[in-house]
């Protein structure tokens, strides 16, 4: 055989063994990222003996409930797994709905648990996740799994996902992100109903759905990560500079900027969930599409953070929630609002900070 048909066999197999390789490594990379946001995808299934819900593992805390009550309650109930954590902006929206869901059918047999599962060591945090609680109005039992082994139980990949078990304990439906809520609810009736049949009780009687407005907004910037680790396979820092694993990085004024990119000014340390500034002062640039823009972040010291919005101070149309006076107080990590407009359009948006300050990610609505 010719040489060069020789070596074109063999530089081809190369190619395809290599392709073969790099297809496997990123399966597995997908496989291990969790993931949060609008997804809306809905597999519900169908009920059997052999498709309980898992229990409840590794719980680190137990809020408005205890282990004992807890296994009592379930124990007949319908219960729905709500797996969130507080800094998620996604699971924040799904909990009027929930909260409505368990004043309307608690009486009826329905068990709410919040399975508190979190992304970043603050989360992880009693005192934090109490606050959390208390702020979202939540009655309903809230476990703590830490060490996110309830999440592997149930094999979950994203926040926030809804399982429905029946009241023999089978999962019957399975809701992943926002969205859905009236066919949720629909699903909570009837299992509720199947309930009723059952223990011969009293028929569940015919109701509408609870009347919330959904939140919409398309085309909106995706969420945005400041943490080395978490920005693997979504990495939107447009600076040059890019990240330096566990080092202080001193970022440079940028060029022209990349819309849904974000870049940090001033010196930075690159930490696997976070930024954190060392700088005496620093800014953070970001060109974005949305109505709302979200921070989780905190500050070791109670902060000060100028808002601007297309090089101005931002104002009060446009200022979200945790804003007043073009300016946001930073103390503990948490999520906080920081534009809130009428309509979703491209905008730029400008954070000053000083020493201290820490950000995890921009999120969006």
């Amino acid at each position: 055989m010719d040489s060069n048909i020789k070596a074109a066999i063999v530089f081809g197999a190369a190619i395809a063994v290599g392709v073969s390789v790099l297809a496997v490594v990123f399966a597995s990379l997908d496989e291990e990222m969790p993931m949060r946001g609008p997804q809306e995808v809905d597999a519900p299934v169908p009920a059997r003996p052999d498709n309980p819900a898992p229990g409840l593992v590794g719980i680190a805390h137990y809020i408005n409930t205890t282990p004992e009550a807890l296994a009592e309650e379930i124990d007949g109930s319908v219960v729905m797994y709500d797996i969130w954590t507080y800094s998620c902006i996604n699971c924040v929206r799904t909990l009027p709905y929930i909260t409505s869901w368990h004043e309307k059918y608690a009486d009826d047999g329905l068990l709410i648990i919040g399975v508190h599962s979190p992304e970043f060591e603050f989360e992880k945090d009693l005192a934090n996740v109490e606050r959390a609680v208390q702020k979202h109005g939540i009655t309903y039992p809230v476990v703590m799994d830490n060490d996110m082994d309830t999440w592997k139980a149930f094999e979950n990949r994203y926040w926030p996902r809804k399982y429905i078990a029946d009241h023999e304990g089978n999962i019957r439906y399975d809701h992943i992100g926002e969205g859905d809520y009236e066919n949720t609810e629909r699903v909570i009736q009837a299992l509720l109903s199947e309930r009723a049949d059952a223990l011969g009780m009293a028929e569940m009687p015919e109701t509408g759905t609870v009347d919330i407005a959904e939140y919409e907004n398309e085309g909106r910037t995706r969420e945005l990560y400041f943490g080395y680790a978490f920005a693997y396979g979504r990495n939107q820092l447009g600076a040059p500079e890019g990240f330096a694993p566990g080092q202080d990085v001193s970022y440079a004024e940028p060029g022209p900027l990349r819309n849904d990119h974000f870049y940090p000014v001033g010196t930075w340390t690159n930490l696997e969930g976070s930024m954190r500034l060392v700088s005496d002062s620093g800014r953070v640039l970001l060109p974005y599409h949305a109505k709302q823009v979200n921070i989780v972040a905190g500050s070791a010291a109670p902060a000060s953070l100028e808002v601007l919005l297309d090089g101005e101070p931002i104002g009060p149309a446009d200022a979200g929630s945790d804003v007043s006076g073009g300016v946001a107080e930073v103390g503990e990590h948490g999520l906080y609002n920081i534009v809130s407009s009428e309509e979703s359009g491209r905008r730029t948006l400008e954070l000053r900070a000083s020493g201290g300050f820490e950000i995890f990610t921009f999120t969006f609505g």
